[in-house]
């Protein structure tokens, strides 16, 4: 049964330390969020000042010019980046010892690459298209975080093996670009090629390092080799994409590779989505000397859309097609059509940020002379006007939507389609833009063919917009201001330009949408920030608790009987054959484990809980929930972080025969010789018994100086007490020890809550009365017996591991002053059972601290309750 964890002794140390790292650590996602932004405006201004002499006609005039024979050779060093890039989940999944369809990897890598690449920061990135495929083809959420972690890590240190391995050869080249003698390039390189030959030589053949009580176990020098020249090829390709973009310059392709490989890094580390302006400023300012400015530019517009946008529609593409073909039974063709059906929500809620992106930076930029020449014969003014104003807010629509596209809306779909609608009609009227108009009418097409993924009703106006997300809007809106004044840097600005309206003028339109922009992503972003939570819950009816207690009966999860207690609010499928039980506390909403009722209840009913919490203003809490509820938390943008261990035994393997039951054997003969005698008391006879097991409940809460649970824990309320059978021990007749046992219908599994005992019980009553409550279970014909959750219990502290696991870790093995983590674990594995994997799942954003510390409240009764224990 579980236990809440006393995080109260631990805050007070946390507060105590205190002070700066405290406050960051309270804060941090909005300092990153600050940061990146400042990042971003930095690089902008750049940007900006390195092209002073750098006209917008000129860069026009670039990218018309650029050769055909360029952009074909673009192409196919794309596609062998991506290509390799493949190669990076494929060396993960051996690492790890998994084995899965080379075509099935083929699928999510690239698919997660070409959302990587693009969007760069959580709600899209690559990790959550690898876990919505991978949990599909029957990896665990620790194989997907190992995979992760390995090919975050192997491109990070490839990047850096790679990178400075350049720099050693070419630094006298580079050195004057930067005005840094070469010697001290070299310097800088051979110092982090020697930490990783260090790192090398240390983890050879697998070894396992130890740094504190973190264990890692490196990769052995095969996969440490296979990797760099994975990552070589890759860097080598991807570089190459941009190196044929650019026009003939004294600067050679290896000097180019070094200066490729550092603007990459310095992009990712700024935390800036996909490195949009930090990966520009750096390759301008180091070119700026050997090429033309304007050439950089256009180049490097190309090299976006080569690398970035083509891969998505790629995939897109592919996956549409896949749907379109439904009629192919081949077993192959079926499963990559499910796993596209798990990719495709991200792939269109990307595309449709970068269709946003683009009509916003549209809004921005002048129509060609000629085709706004054709326009003014046949259209009047206010019609263009108004389809350029209008357009750059269906842009913000999109990016709005495409949140809601990830997590599969159908309120998301429907704005997202229509925008696009219109938004490709107005592209038409504005400028005649026939390649804008087909990327969206591309977008309606995928939204089309996959309509079918999009089933989760739900309100736009209730989705909260995340730190991530209002960080990208505000680059995305940052970036508009800036091509703004780039493209009309030569036009003198006055306050009359807000109110001219003449075909010829295009700065005042620029200037008004951005304003429009502006206003509504403002509006968003506090509707987001300040938004209210709503009042208490209501309390559950009588009605609505028997009605859950039928579907528990029917169904084999014992701590299902915990709805009994009527002190958690209930919400039915649909269909009224399965619930979630919750409650409130705080701003989180909490779910009391997986769903109780039939598998293909739980992923509508899972979403209804998250829509219905949003709408409440509150966030959604799942916990202790096992792995099959994982993948359905992730479709619906929660993230998993390992809570415990829940110990099970096999009642058909239990006997007190053997050395390994030696201990319990022992125990069960001394409590016979103490004169222990126990007993079940069926739920009809529990009334006659009940004030003797209500005094020593009392007995036993006064001698703990503690009181009553809830939520996750029973209470010692009669009427809860009496639904089910008693176990207890008398000792001369009188009753020492009691547990109340939880059971279903079905047999399948059996558990305990209340377990209280008398202060004069004999030392080991209650490992006797577990022994004959699981002797007596196994004689009825039960499967299994649930033990309860052990607080902290396996927790990774691998290499891959998240930064939780090993601080939970941590907290496990040196946390016995707050709680007794490992006595629990140790009491527990007296019965030698299974440990099964059990996770606290929080919505996108939320620290899953504060949501740990709200179930905590929750169980123990506020912060009072917890304080008193």
């Amino acid at each position: 049964m579980s236990t809440p964890i006393d995080l109260k002794k631990a805050d007070e140390d946390l507060e105590a330390r205190g002070g700066i790292s405290g406050f960051l650590n309270r804060n941090r996602t909005l300092i990153v969020a600050i940061l990146t932004v400042a990042v971003f405006c930095i690089a902008a201004y750049a940007i900006f000042d390195l092209t002073n002499e750098v006209r917008y006609d000129d860069v026009v005039h670039a990218l018309a010019t650029t050769k055909i024979s360029s952009i074909l050779l673009a192409l196919f060093f794309t596609g062998l980046s991506f290509f390799s890039l493949i190669f990076y989940d494929q060396n993960a999944l051996e690492y790890i010892g998994k084995r899965v369809p080379f075509p099935h990897v083929a699928l999510t890598s690239f698919s997660a690459y070409a959302v990587g690449n693009t969007a760069g920061f959580g709600a899209l990135s690559a990790g959550a298209i690898r876990y919505r495929a991978y949990t599909r083809l029957g990896l665990s959420p620790d194989d997907i975080t190992r995979v992760i972690a390995f090919v975050t890590l192997a491109f990070g240190l490839g990047l850096a093996a790679v990178g400075s391995i350049a720099l050693m050869i070419i630094a006298d080249e580079i050195g004057p670009l930067i005005e840094v003698d070469g010697l001290w390039l070299r310097l800088v390189a051979g110092a982090i090629l020697a930490a990783l030959a260090i790192v090398i030589v240390i983890g050879r053949n697998g070894r396992e390092v130890r740094i504190g009580p973190i264990a890692i176990r490196l990769p052995d020098s095969r996969t440490w080799s296979r990797q760099f020249l994975v990552t070589a090829l890759d860097i080598a390709a991807s570089a190459s994409v941009l190196y044929v973009l650019l026009p003939d310059s004294a600067i050679g392709w290896p000097g180019f590779f070094a200066i490729y490989a550092i603007a990459v890094g310095l992009g990712v580390l700024s935390h800036v989505p996909a490195g949009f302006g930090v990966f520009e400023t750096i390759i301008i300012a180091w070119l700026g000397s050997s090429v033309n400015a304007d050439a950089v530019l256009g180049s490097l517009v190309l090299y976006r859309v080569i690398y970035n946008v083509i891969p998505l529609a790629i995939a897109i593409l592919a996956i549409s097609v896949a749907e379109l073909r439904r009629f192919v039974d081949h077993p192959a063709a079926s499963s990559m059509r499910r796993i596209g059906g798990r990719l495709m929500p991200q792939l269109l809620s990307t595309f449709a940020l970068l269709l946003g992106m683009m009509l916003v930076f549209s809004s921005v930029t002048p129509t060609p002379d000629r085709n706004l020449e054709f326009l003014s014969d046949y259209l009047p003014l206010p019609l263009i006007e108004g389809a350029h104003f209008l357009s750059s807010l269906l842009g913000l629509a999109m990016i709005v939507a495409a949140r809601g596209l990830g997590q599969r809306l159908d309120g998301a779909w429907w704005v997202s389609i229509a925008s696009a609608i219109f938004a490709l009609l107005f592209s038409l009227l504005k400028a005649i833009a026939i390649v804008e108009a087909a990327l969206l009418g591309f977008h309606v097409f995928g939204l089309v063919v996959s309509r079918r993924l999009f089933t989760r009703p739900a309100s736009l106006l209730n989705q909260t917009l995340t730190g991530g997300w209002l960080t990208a809007i505000a680059v995305i809106c940052i970036g508009a201001v800036v091509i703004l004044f780039f493209v009309y840097r030569d036009v003198e600005y006055s306050n009359q330009l807000w109110w001219q309206f003449e075909f010829t003028e295009e700065a005042p339109r620029g200037l008004r949408a951005v304003l429009g922009i502006s206003i509504v992503s403002s509006a968003i972003a506090i509707f987001s920030l300040l938004r209210p939570a709503t009042a208490r819950l209501e309390p559950v009816s009588d009605h609505a608790v028997e009605r859950a207690v039928e579907i528990v009966r029917k169904q084999g999860v014992a701590d299902a009987n915990l709805v009994r207690m009527g002190d958690k609010s209930i919400m039915f499928s649909e269909k009224g054959d399965a619930f979630i039980m919750y409650g409130k506390q705080g701003r989180s909403w909490i779910a009391l484990f997986d769903p109780i009722g039939p598998r293909q209840a739980l992923p509508d009913l899972v979403w209804r809980f998250v829509e219905a919490a949003r709408s409440a203003g509150c966030r959604s809490v799942f916990y202790q929930i096992s792995p099959a509820l994982l993948s359905y938390c992730a479709d619906a943008g929660l993230r998993a972080f390992k809570l415990g261990e829940l110990a099970v035994v096999n009642l058909a393997n239990f006997e007190l025969k053997g050395g390994k039951w030696a201990n319990l054997r022992q125990t069960a003969s001394r409590a016979v010789r103490d004169g222990l005698e126990f007993a079940v008391i069926e739920p009809h006879l529990v009334p006659e018994v009940i004030d003797q097991l209500a005094q020593v409940s009392d007995s036993w809460l006064a001698d703990h100086n503690a009181k009553e649970k809830g939520f996750s824990l029973g209470a010692f309320d009669p009427d809860y007490v009496v639904s089910q059978p008693v176990g207890v021990l008398k000792k001369d007749g009188k009753i020492v020890a009691f547990a109340n046992i939880l059971m279903t219908e079905t047999k399948e599994e059996g558990s305990v809550d209340l377990m209280r005992f008398s202060p004069d019980a004999p030392k080991g009553s209650m490992d006797f009365l577990f022994v004959q409550i699981l002797v007596h279970l196994k004689e009825q014909g039960f499967q299994r017996f649930n033990l309860g959750m052990a607080p902290l219990s396996g927790m990774s502290r691998r290499e891959s591991a998240p930064v939780w696991d090993r601080v939970g870790g941590t907290v496990f093995e040196h946390g016995e002053r707050y709680y007794n983590f490992k006595g629990l674990r140790a009491f527990k594995s007296k019965f030698h059972p299974e440990w099964q994997p059990r996770y606290l799942a929080v919505s996108g954003g939320v620290s899953p601290m504060i949501a740990l510390m709200d179930a905590t409240f929750l169980i123990g009764g506020g912060l009072k309750g917890v304080v008193r224990k």
